[in-house]
């Protein structure tokens, strides 16, 4: 009898168990997302690309110090209605990694190699997901040809003055940019410095998954990657110059935004993306309480929005 009992009631929760598989299924299935290469200007660029590619393009453009990797979990989601290709820059990701002392390491650089990629995948108009190097990196492909540009994601991604007194060991390096004033920066490229980017400005540091850390920190410490960086950072001095410029294009192209922004971020805090209200007609603004990896603790409130986002400026 009681074994009849027992195996009634492991009947039950088996049912039970079964009952929550169709809310299960009826979930959007998850969209294969392909890891490729493409030889461009003889330099292999790694990329991570989902979706039909008969469907509008959405261009992910990663920051310092990660990679495509910061897009793992969104790429899915997008790619249930749009093409998405998601770059690694040089010396970035599972790109090449020539010698800073053979390559232009620059923005400018990155601008005309992105362009290039896109070109060799046939792409002609196309969204972009910009966030801090992604920034200069895509206004600078918006500079070159406005019209391409069906509109942007802007997170944690900087086009104004003011930056904070964070900056000042950089903006030191641009003024002067000796071993001394170089040293002062390898801070940023330490296991410490990457975790700070991480998790500083979030609202639960044990949400944010330490694979992060330990993905960017084995590529930040390859041999001469560091050099890299140094390179990269006193040449972000070229995109403040730029700012106005770039402002300026804002107001006469007036492209859509999506603006979903860690406010908290030490770097590039909340009152830097004010700026985007002021140029920008079509604009649809979020401050959000996390820092600058915003897709981190808000992935699933950026996805739904962006999704809206696409749907209304690509139809």
């Amino acid at each position: 009898m009681q074994e009849t009992l027992r195996n009634a009631a492991a009947a039950a929760v088996l049912a039970a168990n079964l009952a929550a598989v169709p809310a299960l299924a009826a979930e959007p299935p998850t969209q294969q997302v392909a890891y490729r290469s493409a030889v461009i200007d003889g330099i292999e660029i790694a990329y991570r690309e989902a979706g039909d590619p008969a469907r509008p393009a959405v261009l992910l453009l990663h920051g310092f110090p990660t990679s495509s990797h910061m897009f793992r979990e969104l790429i899915p989601v997008l790619a249930q209605r749009y093409h998405v290709l998601a770059p690694d820059y040089p010396g970035f990701g599972a790109s090449a990694m020539p010698p800073a002392d053979s390559f232009d390491y620059s923005f400018a650089n990155f601008a005309r190699l992105m362009t290039a990629f896109i070109d060799a995948k046939g792409i002609g108009r196309y969204a972009a997901y910009v966030m801090d190097y992604g920034a200069p990196v895509g206004y600078r492909m918006f500079a070159a040809d406005p019209e391409r540009v069906i509109g942007f994601v802007i997170q944690n991604g900087n086009a104004y003055e003011g930056l904070p007194e964070t900056w000042d060991d950089i903006r030191a390096y641009w003024a002067d940019p000796s071993s001394e004033n170089a040293d002062k920066l390898r801070g940023f490229l330490t296991l410490e410095g990457t975790k700070w980017q991480f998790i500083a400005g979030t609202r639960d540091a044990s949400r944010i998954s330490p694979d992060n850390f330990w993905h960017v920190q084995y590529l930040l410490d390859r041999p001469g990657n560091q050099a890299i960086q140094l390179k990269l950072f006193y040449d972000y001095r070229t995109n403040v110059a730029l700012y106005p410029e770039w402002q300026a294009l804002f107001r006469e192209y007036q492209p859509p935004a999506l603006v979903v922004w860690g406010r908290n971020d030490p770097l590039f805090p909340g009152y830097l993306a004010e700026g985007y209200r002021r140029d920008l007609k079509d604009v649809e603004f979020h401050l959000l309480d996390t820092g600058h990896f915003a897709l981190e603790e808000e992935g699933p409130f950026i996805a739904e929005h962006m999704l809206a986002f696409l749907d209304r400026v690509t139809n």
